[in-house]
């Protein structure tokens, strides 16, 4: 298969690739795999237990600091 960039997209990808110090094929080639393949990843249930349990989750992007997850801030 070949793909053929635009220019503004070549300019971007070859930018970052010099920033990583990777070959641009290389950081085109993990883009296209973490977009289409990333769900071949997934973790896969054992049981149902298991399956309530990813159901609920949510990614909420960041995790907290123990700072947060203590009172000892509300009495300084």
């Amino acid at each position: 298969m070949v793909i053929t960039l635009g220019p503004e997209l070549e300019t971007a990808l070859n930018d970052l690739a010099d920033i990583q110090g990777v070959p641009p094929e290389s950081l085109a080639l993990a883009a296209l795999r973490d977009r289409f393949l990333a769900d071949s990843t997934r973790l896969e249930p054992r049981d149902e237990w298991e399956r309530g349990l990813l159901e609920a989750a949510q990614n909420c992007g960041v995790s907290l600091p123990d700072s947060a997850l203590s009172s000892d801030g509300l009495y300084d």
